[in-house]
């Protein structure tokens, strides 16, 4: 589950930045996770992302609430700053006509009252609407939290990050592999044209059935996903067992699997080599097996696990 996690969420970290705009490559963000260097520019707001969908969960296990405290955090932690609840009015508009598509609740204390029902309608919802299939109630969920528009910025990240954060709070997922965000940056125009039409028509039935389609093809490509990695994790194990003379060990396949983009102080800081001479040594094996490649940047040594990064971009193709 830790291997899945990791890189799942990273996927899903870059999905979903990528709705909003903000684009960088799986080669750089793996890269901006692993090397020496403070990440900065795009690779730095999806790494946010991350650290807020982990900061989410582990707020999760601890209350098993999603409250709009806890919403305020994620949003400041995915926009890196100390913002809180919107007090001004905006504009949701199409940024290519500047047309205004909606205009959402303005005012800080009208935004927390809105906020405050939704939170009692996730936490402690009435014999009726628990009688609600939980995943339609996702769909509700996620609509309302996005008609809301609680903060200046970070809406859409909040908002996915929330989806998650849900199917764990209703026992749906025990650790967050599931993610809309890349079925949603495939359908992206459906996406915004079926919340809008909730907005204007009160048209639920394909809102819904829209979500409903994304957990769907989302959760069988994970668990495709699932059986490719564990499959390619024995086999890596195999090559490398019979190859390597010293250093071998599952945790070292574990690792590398973990941390696609290893470099030689990975390793050493994992207790997985007793020098940097020692981890240079298994690595470049594992490179002359043709298990790992080899990319130097700047100052940086990346030795890639070039098939699990394969599965992982089919992950966000195949949506």
């Amino acid at each position: 589950p830790e291997i899945l996690v990791s890189n799942v969420a990273l996927q899903e970290s870059l999905d979903s930045s990528a709705i909003e705009n903000i684009v960088t490559t799986q080669d750089a963000l793996f890269k901006a996770r692993s090397a020496s260097e403070v990440a900065s520019g795009p690779e730095k707001e999806v790494l946010h992302y991350r650290d807020a969908l982990f900061a989410g969960w582990e707020s999760l296990k601890s209350t098993g609430l999603i409250t709009t405290n806890l919403l305020v955090d994620i949003a400041q932690t995915v926009n890196s700053n100390a913002a809180g609840i919107r007090k001004n009015p905006v504009h949701v508009g199409n940024p290519a006509t500047g047309e205004v598509l909606y205009t959402p609740p303005s005012g800080a204390s009208v935004i927390r009252d809105k906020l405050s029902h939704l939170e009692r309608f996730i936490n402690e919802p009435t014999e009726a609407e628990d009688a609600i299939d939980p995943l339609v109630r996702l769909a509700m969920v996620h609509y309302q939290f996005e008609a809301i528009h609680p903060f200046y910025d970070g809406n859409g990240r909040t908002g996915r990050i929330l989806n998650v954060l849900y199917l764990l709070q209703q026992e749906l997922l025990d650790t967050p592999v599931v993610y809309l965000s890349g079925y949603i940056l495939s359908h992206r125009a459906e996406y915004y044209s079926l919340l809008r039409g909730v907005t204007e028509d009160a048209e639920w039935r394909p809102w819904i059935e829209y979500v409903l389609r994304g957990i769907l093809q989302t959760s069988r490509a994970t668990l495709e996903l699932a059986q490719a990695i564990d499959d390619s994790i024995q086999a890596f194990a195999a090559r490398a067992s019979a190859g390597m003379k010293s250093g071998y060990s599952l945790e070292l396949v574990r690792l590398l699997f973990r941390e696609p983009y290893a470099r030689i102080d990975t390793l050493v800081e994992e207790g997985l080599a007793g020098s940097r001479a020692s981890a240079s040594r298994y690595l470049h094996r594992l490179v002359d097996l043709g298990i790992l490649e080899i990319e130097r940047q700047h100052r940086d040594t990346y030795f890639i696990n070039t098939r699990l990064v394969s599965l992982l971009s089919n992950l966000g193709s195949d949506r």
